[in-house]
């Protein structure tokens, strides 16, 4: 292969056979269970980096358990995570802290496109009967257990929106090839774009977090959970923009 080759072709890992198809990503039926909690604020500031700011007020994190049964070129697969309230440059965001899914594509695709922090697990949402259950487990080990109650109140759309609407933000770290310092280091800024939101609603919730080394959700304790909230959308998963260069 000549290098004019290797120029035009590049476009993911490995080179002559990409984990992954290229973009735009559309989701069918993307099913969410949000668990919004308090944790000890402390812990809040050692995990957001700068440039982007914690709100005042509460110390919030959102669980999200997210069943993704129809996604063009990442397939069939669910994930779960924490999100970060945050600010940037004055307005309100959030800030993807932790990523665990069980499908390859969209783990190499994640982190080499965005910069999503993206780990292989297994995360499960089960209907069972009047309740809806989320689990995170790493290997044999338990680290998030969600219950949720089914479909307890419907809620207006327009919030949901609003809140599916603004930007969320990533750390996306390339390493070097001596593997000590990053070769990319950048903030990046991403939307979910073209929501069609098919349904919301609210319901009680408990969330349990477990300690693990690779899985570390508890590291951001619950304290109290402050609301649960149950929706499905379609949607397209923008691409990202860069709007802070660590190493510059």
């Amino acid at each position: 292969m000549k290098i004019e080759d290797v120029r035009r072709t590049a476009r993911a890992m490995p080179l002559t056979n990409p984990s992954y198809p290229p973009p735009p990503y559309r989701f069918y039926d993307r099913e969410y269970i949000i668990i919004t909690y308090r944790t000890d604020p402390e812990a809040l500031r050692r995990v957001v980096p700068e440039p982007l700011e914690l709100p005042p007020g509460d110390a919030l994190v959102h669980y999200e358990f997210i069943r993704m049964p129809d996604s063009t070129g990442f397939g069939d697969y669910t994930e779960s995570g924490q999100v970060i309230p945050v600010r940037f440059q004055g307005v309100d965001g959030g800030y993807v802290h932790s990523m665990y899914l069980d499908d390859d594509g969209p783990i190499a695709g994640g982190r080499e496109i965005w910069g999503f922090p993206k780990k292989l697990a297994t995360p499960k949402i089960s209907h069972e009967g009047d309740v809806i259950v989320g689990t995170l487990h790493y290997g044999s080990s338990l680290c998030a257990l969600a219950s949720v109650g089914y479909k307890h109140s419907i809620i207006a759309p327009e919030p949901i929106i609003e809140s599916m609407k603004r930007p969320s933000f990533l750390i996306k770290i390339v390493p070097d090839v001596d593997g000590r310092k990053p070769r990319v280091l950048e903030l990046v800024r991403y939307y979910l774009e073209d929501i069609n939101l098919k349904g919301a609603w609210s319901s009680p919730g408990a969330l349990e977090l477990y300690s693990h080394v690779m899985a570390d959700v508890a590291s951001l304790p619950v304290r109290e959970v402050v609301k649960a909230l149950h929706y499905k959308a379609d949607l397209t998963l923008g691409l990202g923009e860069v709007v802070h260069d660590y190493l510059a």
